[in-house]
């Protein structure tokens, strides 16, 4: 009876750890895949990322060449279409993020308005780095 009890302990500290193991794997492969998108062009995947959306299409729907050449140009004005969109919304987005900063700084310490400037910084920086 006590080496069943073992046993049962036993594989549940074994079922445990394959468990974190795989969670820790695919956290891995999730984060890696984000980093990669955001090195090749911002937060939406960059190129390889529209080239596999393409690919995906073109096998799922089984599209002969000519077929081929017309999406992956509509797909192609689409992206400019929507960089266009982003850059004439960014001054608009930009201002909002401003007046909300300039309006929590107000209510806060010097202390504790130094530690938000730090943080703010550190979000720019971030997000200018995603955006090149």
């Amino acid at each position: 009876m006590k080496n069943i009890t073992r046993l049962k302990l036993w594989l549940a500290v074994a079922a445990i750890f394959v468990t974190g193991c795989a969670t820790g794997a695919l956290l891995d492969s999730a984060y890696r895949l984000r980093v990669d998108a955001a090195r090749e062009g911002g937060r939406g995947g960059g190129r390889r990322h529209h080239e596999q959306m393409f690919e995906k299409m073109r096998r799922d729907l089984d599209l002969d060449e000519r077929q081929s050449g017309e999406v992956r140009r509509i797909l192609d004005e689409t992206r400019n279409e929507y960089r266009s969109l982003r850059s004439e919304a960014r001054p608009r987005f930009d201002a909002i993020r401003q007046s909300a900063r300039t309006r929590i700084r107000a209510l806060l310490s010097p202390e504790q308005q130094k530690r938000f400037d730090a943080r703010v910084a550190e979000k720019d920086a971030r997000r200018d780095g995603e955006e090149k």
